[in-house]
């Protein structure tokens, strides 16, 4: 069989082409791929902001007079480029497994510091959230941020970074630059490739959280189109489709279109999808003026509330220890990687140079280690310490990792502990009654000093945001041989919101 598929012509698109072509001949080694590259609108007019352009399809509208005459089968876009009406003709017949979706902050070395900083993008959501929230994540002292406009592929961008003295950033959708600076890549993409690594090597980056800054729906997702009458082809690419990814994809795309929401709106959408749920952020200003501020969790096992009583304060540590700082143990210096449970946790005098990463359990940890003038560069964003931190492509130094902790913290699988406090057990225990049925937990370490005290804890209903925590106390609970049980909350103020049904 000979199929051709379609693209735009840059090298990011020919990119995701190829990814598509290679995957089918995997699956069927007698297929013949061919290739065809061509300009959209959206490449030709490079003078206009996007939010001055048509609203739908102005990089993808070009290539539906040829797919369906049948110049070629297959079109592959980035599915964040289409609109999100069904189309009567075409469908999309299957995308790949979905790479970063996150953004992804460049910033100029020699600009840390600056006061007032403007960065390029030309994404109205882009811009309408970071406005509002990248300046809590940034080092201390920022005073202003504005966006300058720009257009072009991404190492034209790139460059126009680095070349205008007026700009200190640029943000990316990180999936691009993932997919080019891959080690997969033919030889035509190396000039790119080396170009975005010597980039690099001048700035700092910073992996946006999406519950702050939700990304444009379907980010980092391809969608391979094709005639809705091309049933053999349908079936042919049932073979390479990622369930999960097309799934997540349609909610996303449901969610913005029940906001009437376009390319143009500011309006960001992610799914993520957990064994312990889905999570839906959204966050950006409707048309119509209305905001919007999405981040909630969807059970995987449905959890049915009634009107038992609930612990009304967050069990965290501070209510059942004093800490009592010590010198950091180990020889932390020898570490380039640095993972934080706790602001507290890192020592207000050692300062972590901006060549080493520096991540956090959480974006208040984050927030509150940039308001001491660190650079951050992401976090897990309370997710729990087994999320995938997606750093391998774009970070190619080797790392060598140390988790920031209290004596007694979480042992970690692939991280050194350095500890820094000691939890101390306060004499006056808080008071915990038993006819209440559900506590939320802010460590492992607390739950495990309260059941000390009230051993029928293990019989009550837990909850705790996912990860170490939600482990420990269903751990301790196992080992007390209780009936009690655990589930997930995005954080407390979310679990007190659950009471409110």
């Amino acid at each position: 069989m000979r199929l051709v598929i379609a693209s735009r012509k840059s090298d990011l698109a020919r990119i995701q082409s190829l990814q598509v072509g290679k995957a089918l001949q995997k699956r069927h080694p007698d297929l013949t791929v061919e290739y065809h590259w061509r300009e959209s609108l959206g490449d030709v007019n490079l003078s206009d902001p996007l939010w001055k352009m048509p609203e739908k399809g102005v990089f993808t509208e070009d290539f539906r007079k040829g797919l369906l005459s049948g110049e070629f089968d297959v079109v592959v876009h980035s599915w964040k480029d289409l609109p999100t009406e069904s189309r009567h003709d075409t469908v999309i017949g299957a995308t790949l497994p979905r790479e970063d979706v996150r953004d992804l902050l460049l910033f100029k070395k020699k600009d840390l510091g600056k006061k007032k900083i403007t960065l390029l993008s030309s994404s109205p959501r882009r811009i309408f959230n970071l406005q509002k929230n990248l300046p809590s994540l940034l080092p201390a002292g920022v005073l202003s941020l504005d966006f300058k406009t720009v257009r072009g592929n991404v190492q034209t961008r790139v460059r126009k970074m680095l070349e205008d003295q007026e700009v200190s950033g640029l943000i990316v959708a990180k999936a691009a630059l993932d997919r080019l600076l891959s080690d997969q890549l033919e030889a035509e993409f190396q000039e790119t490739k080396l170009f975005l690594r010597k980039a690099l090597e001048d700035v700092l980056w910073m992996v946006l959280p999406v519950s702050l800054n939700p990304t444009a729906a379907a980010q980092g997702a391809l969608a391979i189109e094709i005639r809705k009458d091309r049933t053999d082809l349908q079936e042919l690419l049932s073979t390479i489709n990622c369930s999960e990814t097309y799934e997540t994809v349609q909610k996303e795309r449901a969610l913005l279109a029940g906001w009437g929401g376009g390319c143009h709106q500011k309006i960001g959408v992610t799914v993520l999808q957990r064994p312990y749920g889905e999570i839906n952020c959204a966050q950006g200003l409707h048309d119509a003026g209305t905001a919007i501020d999405l981040w909630e969790l969807t059970q995987a096992t449905p959890v049915k509330f009634s009107n038992t009583s609930y612990f009304p304060e967050t069990t965290q540590e501070a209510l059942w220890f004093d800490r009592q700082f010590i010198t950091p143990t180990g020889d932390f210096k020898k570490y380039n990687a640095h993972w934080v449970s706790k602001a507290e946790a890192l020592p207000k005098d050692i300062k972590i140079s901006p060549e080493h990463i520096l991540w956090t359990s959480g974006v208040r940890t984050w927030q509150r280690l940039a308001a001491r003038g660190l650079w951050v560069h992401g976090s897990n964003e309370s997710l729990g310490e087994r999320e995938d931190l997606r750093l391998e492509t774009l970070d190619a130094k080797p790392r060598h990792w140390c988790k920031w902790t209290h004596e007694g913290g979480e042992a970690s699988e692939d991280m050194d502990l350095i500890k820094t406090y000691i939890l101390q057990s306060k004499a006056q225990k808080p008071q915990l009654s038993e006819n209440t049925e559900h506590f939320f937990w802010m460590s492992g370490s607390s739950f495990r000093e309260a059941v000390k005290h009230y051993p029928w804890l293990a019989d009550k209903t837990h909850w705790s945001g996912p990860g170490l925590t939600s482990e420990a106390v269903a751990r301790e609970i196992a080992a007390l041989k209780g009936s009690g049980a655990v589930h997930i909350a995005l954080n407390f103020e979310k679990w007190q919101k659950l009471w409110q049904v």
